[in-house]
């Protein structure tokens, strides 16, 4: 079985080494197994779980619901009471993407204007050449 130390893990889910330990310290990751030395070492399974709840917290998840879920998950039921907690961050995502569109036509309109009147100013120089 190939395992992962802290730093390799870290890498491979984009994350920092303070972020995995912290993680493990506040029960997002199950106790990771440990090397002779000591020293952490993650499962595939392990990097599987990290980058579910990295993407989780990149939605913007709230670490207290992506800490409930890993309880569900590590109890091995909870099944409705997760799927809830999905659905329910779900419509936050739908929320939050609608206003990062609408952001996203301001912007676009703005360049649009900009635009215009960068050509025109340039039209406008070129004539008086």
């Amino acid at each position: 079985m190939t395992t992962w130390s802290t730093r390799q893990a870290a890498e491979k889910c984009g994350l920092s080494e303070y972020t995995l330990r912290w993680y493990e310290r506040i029960g997002l990751v199950g106790p990771v197994a440990r090397g002779g030395d000591g020293r952490r070492r993650f499962s595939d399974a392990d990097l599987n779980w990290l980058t579910l709840i990295t993407r989780l917290r990149e939605t913007g998840m709230p670490v207290s619901d992506m800490q409930r879920y890993a309880e569900l998950v590590r109890s091995g039921g909870g099944e409705a009471e997760r799927l809830e907690l999905l659905k329910r961050h779900r419509e936050e995502v739908r929320r939050s993407l609608a206003a990062q569109r609408e952001c996203l036509k301001l912007l676009d309109s703005k360049i649009a204007a900009y635009s215009q009147r960068v050509r025109e100013a340039r039209t406008q120089a070129q004539g008086q050449g």
